[in-house]
């Protein structure tokens, strides 16, 4: 038997894997030209983003910079970019108005902390057991209150303090209604209406940016008695912060704790779903405890900078990918084109309009907000449906981190509750096994030896649930090159939940993108239905189902017959 590979293995970050798998000239290039279109990308966004944390914008820059750089340099992913994200408003606005900016410091310190030890102890493979009703719901939660947190800005109501509570910030904008800016109001929906049209009819374009510029020129050419970053928070300064740690005292350690925590848990869900993202479109694989390593040492030192707390960011990594990144270096890249900026241009984002901010965060709110997602889910069982709604209001109206504990008990128990009315269940069955090889007569044929070569079968044991849902889109990885058909064989799943069906759907995308044909046998009555509800059927072509797997190897007959008859 092979030896096993040394752990420190799994900690090497990908950027010297790379270099090591050779780069060239070439791949500089296209890391350049992929790491200048996710700095255009970044560069609004980093500043509205700090804005609606209760931040000057700078700190927002000073983060895409130290903690981008870190992440991709460090990081467990090929191609993600990190930075400060959206996820974070709600989280950090409250802390800054629970303890200070200086408590966000602390508590950001702490959170490094704490994702460092989980890489160290291995605690990345956990984040793919989070059910995906708790995801969607917290994910959409905090689109809610991104929305919530942008009235202000986005109808230049004068209120001094903004509730971080979500009931009293509505009351206080009831109450104070009777200030609206109609010339803030009008720029920010002209703002808005710029980034849908461009959205619509020109989406490769960096919209963000083009909206601000318009924007900021509309504002000083017609006068527009509108707030801007320069008369809210001052001029951007071009110098850049040194490297400090706070005050340490137990007690206030022990009183930011519950908020590092949830900062620690944000960052760490956030950075390996996107790195799970990003494997996707390049086909990839991550090292989930390398990232989590590097996370915590970008959050570590975006604290020592005076910065946000930084994840890795789903939409800066997608545009990264499609402007052609090769390596790390596009992300590092990106942070250094920021830099230039600050250091050389940082006075024209002086009289960016805080209205049109406001527009920037409703697009991000709804592109967080996963309607699509959450329409699938609300077609799954009525269990699942709850977990959704109950993690979504806690979101909304308590907290982040009583959403995902109650969230996540809530599915525990409802698993709980599916395995008892399951009377017939395998127990200690992998979810994946291979046909057995069979040298004994007694024991019947080989079944896989029938098969033709490109085609490849896999049967799966036991309930396919959240926590074995993610190792069925492994199932295609595990060959070098795709199968011209693959049968998977489901007799013995006795039940399946939103996140199963929601992996089985995703191995159906794929085998669609790869030209895979998928067969599907022995569907029992609830795992159909359950498929059935969130539209995964059957279209003859990519996915068919049959009753047994002697009905699949007559459909591979017929097909073959076929094709050769043609």
């Amino acid at each position: 038997m092979a030896e096993r590979a040394p752990v420190w293995h799994l900690y090497v970050p990908k950027f010297v894997t790379t270099l090591r798998h050779g780069y060239g000239v070439a791949d500089l290039r296209r890391d350049l030209i992929a790491g200048l279109t996710v700095a255009i990308v970044a560069l609004p966004l980093s500043m509205a983003l700090a804005i609606a944390s209760g931040a000057p914008p700078a700190v927002g820059l000073h983060t895409a910079i130290v903690a981008g750089f870190l992440i991709s340099l460090l990081g467990g992913s090929r191609v993600q970019v990190g930075g400060p994200t959206a996820a974070f408003i709600p989280v950090v606005f409250g802390v800054i108005a629970n303890y200070g900016y200086d408590g966000l410091i602390m508590a950001t310190l702490m959170a490094g902390i704490m994702l460092i030890l989980a890489g160290l102890l291995r605690l990345g493979t956990l984040v793919r057991y989070m059910p995906q009703p708790v995801i969607t719901g917290f994910t959409a939660g905090i689109a809610v209150s991104i929305f919530s947190s942008q009235i202000k800005d986005l109808l230049g109501l004068d209120i001094t303090t903004l509730p971080a509570e979500f009931f009293e910030r509505w009351q206080s904008y009831y109450a104070n209604i009777g200030s609206i800016n109609l010339a803030a109001t009008g720029l920010a929906f002209g703002t808005l209406a710029l980034l849908i049209v461009m959205r619509r009819y020109r989406p490769n374009w960096p919209a963000f940016l083009i909206a601000v510029v318009v924007a900021s020129l509309a504002t000083m050419l017609f006068k527009l008695p509108v707030e801007t970053i320069v008369s809210h928070f001052g001029p951007i300064p071009r110098e850049f912060p040194m490297p400090h740690l706070p005050n340490f005292e137990l007690a206030r350690m022990h009183e930011l704790l519950p908020s590092a925590f949830t900062i620690a848990f944000l960052g760490g869900v956030e950075s390996l779903l996107s790195a799970v993202v990003s494997d996707g479109m390049i086909d990839g694989r991550h090292r989930s405890n390398c990232e989590l390593v590097a996370q915590g040492v970008a959050n570590t030192a975006s604290a020592m900078v005076g910065g946000l707390p930084a994840t890795g960011a789903i939409v800066r990594t997608a545009t990264n990918v499609r402007a052609g990144a090769r390596s790390p270096v596009a992300g590092m890249a990106h942070a250094v084109f920021i830099l230039l900026f600050v250091v050389i241009a940082a006075p024209l984002a002086n009289q960016v309009p805080l209205p049109a901010m406001a527009a920037l965060l409703l697009i991000v709110a709804w592109n967080m907000s996963e309607i699509e997602r959450i329409r699938q889910l609300m077609r799954s069982p009525i269990g699942d449906r709850m977990v959704l709604i109950v993690t979504f209001v806690l979101t909304v109206t308590v907290d982040l981190t009583v959403a995902v504990q109650v969230g996540v008990v809530l599915a525990a128990f409802l698993f709980m509750h599916r395995m008892s009315e399951i009377v017939a269940l395998e127990s200690s069955v992998d979810l994946v096994e291979h046909d057995e090889d069979d040298f004994n007569d007694v024991k019947g044929v080989d079944e896989r030896a029938t098969l033709p070569a490109d085609v490849e079968a896999y049967r799966v044991s036991g309930p396919l649930f959240f926590a074995v849902a993610n190792r069925i889109e492994d199932v295609l990885r595990a060959f070098g090159r795709p199968p011209r058909v693959f049968i998977l064989r489901l007799r013995q799943v006795p039940m399946i939940d939103a996140s199963g069906a929601t992996a089985i759907g995703n191995l159906v995308a794929r085998c669609r993108r790869d030209g895979v044909a998928l067969i599907f046998t022995g569907l029992q009555t609830q795992p159909a239905r359950i498929l059935a509800d969130m539209g995964i059927n059957p279209d003859g072509t990519t996915l068919r189902y049959a009753d047994d797997f002697a009905e699949a190897l007559t459909m591979l007959a017929v097909a073959d017959t076929t094709a050769e008859k043609a």
